[in-house]
């Protein structure tokens, strides 16, 4: 994605203002009451100083109290308007924070599965983070800075103008020419800064891929080459944050010389002004005090850079996401089905994953009716997942179209259409959490009775009341407390409670072993009673009373029928069958899709 400007990306996130605008300019009312204050000091000094130079006006204790409240009295607006600057302003910037999160995280939710192929989870997670973090602190600060500095830069000019105009003109010729100077070290810092985000991102994601697969790691005793993995990338971060400090030091080094050629300015013209007897020493004491606040308020804006470029690369990083379109989403005026009947047409159905040229499946065609049990069996990378990922839209068609009863699911509301699946997968995923949040996932607003339903007809009740607290156990992340059986039940339970008509089962007992694949086996015939039921399998012993069989290698689908049918065609289901080899090994060898060809009849759709 091409580099936006900083003032595109301000303007990205200027509508988050929007919301808190009365909060805004009253944060920015506050911080002009506080700069003036700030800078009304050296004007009631200078008053007192000249005051007492004056041979005729003396230095009385009541002008003296006069400068005196009047300072108390600024001094008061400063540190009350201060308070609500610290207070309330920031509160401003973690509410604009807190809405952005939301909606990148909303947005985040409508993605594609195709985008998370894409992207490491880590990644996103620093995007939801630490780059919101630095918008947190842009969104306050950086409307304060800056108005304060215009504030400062204009009284300046007045005051200092109104006491010695070409004085004042040759240090403010100085300020822009110093800023000149500087952008091109901003840009580095830039720059930097995004390239320290990204690797940020890399460092969450390879992490928490180190930490998740820890078990792996120790069972191959690699925990070094995660190490020097790890510190490969984190030198390469120390590379990046280097770059950046350089191009720090050079901003701040432009600064700091024009500080001193500044003060240089008003040491020689105000002593020649002096000397000539142009100038007061109120007048000069005026100058000094100006310039120390000056350059106070530009080293702010120094220090502040550091913060700003952050907020701009957090609001790029935000930009990306957010830019992001989903392929995947509701049509304007899409209907909402309520309870289907759980008929399913594939019409000619095309598929291939996005970026890629080669078809996943061709023109395939068939027919589910309701209450029928369907299943896929052949080699892997033949497509009966993408097969079961096409009916609830986690990609869509590349050609033709999926029905469930008459309607093609891309003209129904993707949450109605979801609402009618229940998918039970190999790879289980529990949420951190105890049990009865997890089962309680299939449905919000299920009693405690729904869930212990549920939980028997699963077959998990009482392993259930085995476990120390019952339904309130802690299963710890991802269900790591409980064994691959007990996962899978719990998944089989949540689907249960959500009782859907159409449900899809994809490799779910493949990796158990033989006593958990006879219990969670069990459970499933169970779920499956009543509703159109899509199997993927590899054991074919899990499959033989599904009323079709679909036989699938690369070259498409080759046959159909019965497991009896199929059976006695003696052609790729049978081999695959008495071999029992989920790789589709033939008499002689693997057996590819032309040497089933040979020994079947083909189906007249391919896949």
């Amino acid at each position: 994605m091409e580099q936006k400007s900083s003032k595109e990306l301000i303007s990205i996130v200027f509508p988050y203002f929007k919301k808190y605008q009365a909060t805004l300019y009253l944060d920015l009312a506050c911080a002009a009451l506080t700069t003036v204050a700030e800078m009304g000091l050296p004007i009631l000094l200078r008053q007192l100083t000249n005051r007492a130079q004056d041979p005729i006006q003396q230095v009385t204790l009541s002008f003296v109290t006069q400068l005196a409240i009047i300072y108390t009295l600024m001094k008061i607006i400063e540190v009350a308007a201060g308070y609500y600057m610290t207070n309330v302003g920031h509160m401003m910037g973690a509410k604009i924070e807190t809405d952005m999160r939301s909606d990148i995280f909303n947005h985040l939710q409508s993605l594609p599965d195709a985008y998370y192929n894409e992207n490491k989870v880590g990644q996103l997670m620093s995007r939801l983070t630490n780059d919101l973090f630095d918008i947190t602190e842009f969104a306050h600060h950086c409307p304060e800075e800056y108005f304060i500095g215009f504030i400062k830069l204009v009284v300046s000019l007045i005051v200092l103008g109104s006491i010695q105009l070409p004085l004042t003109l040759i240090l403010f010729a100085l300020i822009p020419l110093m800023f000149w100077s500087a952008t091109r070290f901003r840009h580095k810092m830039r720059r930097a800064q995004q390239e320290q985000r990204q690797q940020v991102g890399y460092l969450n994601a390879n992490i928490e891929d180190s930490l998740l697969g820890i078990r792996v790691v120790k069972s191959f005793a690699n925990e070094s080459v995660e190490k020097q993995k790890f510190e490969a990338d984190n030198q390469h971060f120390l590379f990046i944050k280097r770059h950046f400090y350089r191009a720090m030091a050079g901003f701040q080094t432009i600064t700091k010389t024009f500080d001193g050629l500044m003060y240089l300015v008003v040491l020689v013209g105000g002593g020649y002004l002096m000397m000539i007897g142009s100038m007061d020493p109120g007048d000069l004491l005026v100058f000094i005090m100006y310039v120390n606040l000056l350059f106070a308020t530009i080293k702010r804006i120094v220090e502040f850079t550091e913060q700003f470029q952050k907020g701009m690369t957090g609001i790029e990083r935000f930009h990306e996401v957010m830019a992001t379109e989903s392929d995947i989403y509701d049509k304007e005026n899409a209907a909402i089905i309520k309870k289907t009947e759980g008929n399913i047409t594939f019409d000619h159905v095309s598929f291939a994953y996005p970026g890629h040229d080669n078809k996943v499946l061709d023109k395939v065609s068939l027919e589910v009716k309701k209450g029928q049990k369907i299943a896929f069996v052949g080699p892997s990378g033949a497509g009966k997942s993408t097969i079961c990922n096409l009916i609830p839209r986690f990609y869509d068609v590349t050609a033709g179209s999926i029905l469930v009863d008459g309607h093609d699911i891309r003209d129904v509301t993707i949450k109605s259409l979801r609402n009618n699946i229940g998918i039970v997968q190999q790879d289980v995923y529990l949420f951190s959490g105890n049990v009865r949040e997890n089962i309680r996932y299939g449905k919000q607003s299920a009693s405690e009775e729904e869930i212990v339903a549920a939980a028997k007809l699963a077959g998990a009740h009482d392993f259930i009341l085995g476990l120390e607290n019952g339904y309130d156990t802690y299963i710890g992340e991802r269900g790591v407390k409980l064994s691959g059986g007990q996962k899978q039940r719990l998944s089989i339970a949540r689907v249960f409670l959500k009782n859907p008509p159409i449900l899809i089962l994809d490799e779910a007992t493949s990796a158990l072993d033989n006593q958990s694949e006879l219990i969670v086996q069990s459970s499933l015939e169970k779920l499956a009673l009543g509703r159109t039921t899509i199997t993927i399998a590899h054991r074919l012993t899990t499959v033989q009373d599904a009323d079709v069989i679909y036989v699938m290698t690369e070259g498409g689908i080759i046959e159909h029928g019965t497991h009896q049918e199929l059976m006695d065609k003696r052609a790729y289901y049978y081999h695959l069958y008495n071999r029992d080899d989920v790789m589709g090994l033939g008499p002689s060898g693997p057996l590819t899709g032309a040497d089933a060809t040979k020994n079947s009849q083909p189906h007249q759709v391919r896949a």
